[in-house]
């Protein structure tokens, strides 16, 4: 009897880990990018054409992990001088930090959706909590790549100067930012 049991118990196990999946995040379907206004007039916007990184994901025992790579020096915002000036040390300081990287271990579901997504972004050498909250997420079989994507629209509200960027506080430029990260990573 003893035996069944512990037979049952590993089969058992086998089966909720056969559930978590590692996934690689599809650059060409994720997109970052952040929003800025500029002296409540308009919203400057750009994003950041070069990324890579991982998902691990588990929808039965609702947890998952997150390695993205944000390469700082694609910054594009359509606009070179724009660009130029984002990449100086006034703002992202691209020589000193190129990358930028957003880490999480913690996932939180609204039933069998990710509500959000918890972890650290490091940016301009300063690592702070954040917590991107999901707008939209499902998983689908991809027919073209015959593997199963999962993804989202996330965003979060950051504090710059908590990473050490503050050009143009003291002008009224907010401290806010709003980074939305649009992903679909492929099932490996």
């Amino acid at each position: 009897m003893k035996t069944a049991f512990i037979a049952a118990a590993v089969l058992a196990a086998s089966t909720v880990s056969a559930q978590a999946a590692t996934y690689a995040i599809d650059p060409t379907h994720t997109f970052v990018t952040f929003e800025i206004s500029h002296f409540g007039t308009s919203t400057n916007r750009a994003r950041f054409d070069k990324k890579q990184g991982t998902v691990e994901f588990d929808r039965a025992a609702k947890t998952g992990k997150v390695d993205l790579t944000i390469d700082m020096t694609s910054v594009s915002s359509g606009t070179a001088p724009f660009d130029k000036h984002l990449k100086s040390a006034d703002i992202f300081n691209v020589e000193a930090h190129p990358t930028a990287k957003f880490v999480a271990d913690k996932f939180v579901f609204n039933g069998d959706k990710v509500a959000e997504v918890q972890g650290t972004l490091t940016l301009a050498g300063k690592t702070n909590p954040i917590t991107l909250k999901a707008t939209n997420f499902n998983c689908y079989d991809s027919p073209m790549l015959k593997r199963e994507v999962c993804g989202g629209d996330f965003e979060a509200t950051l504090v710059r100067s908590q990473y050490g960027i503050d050009y143009g506080l003291k002008w009224g430029f907010p401290d806010a930012v709003r980074l939305v990260i649009q992903v679909e990573a492929v099932k490996q």
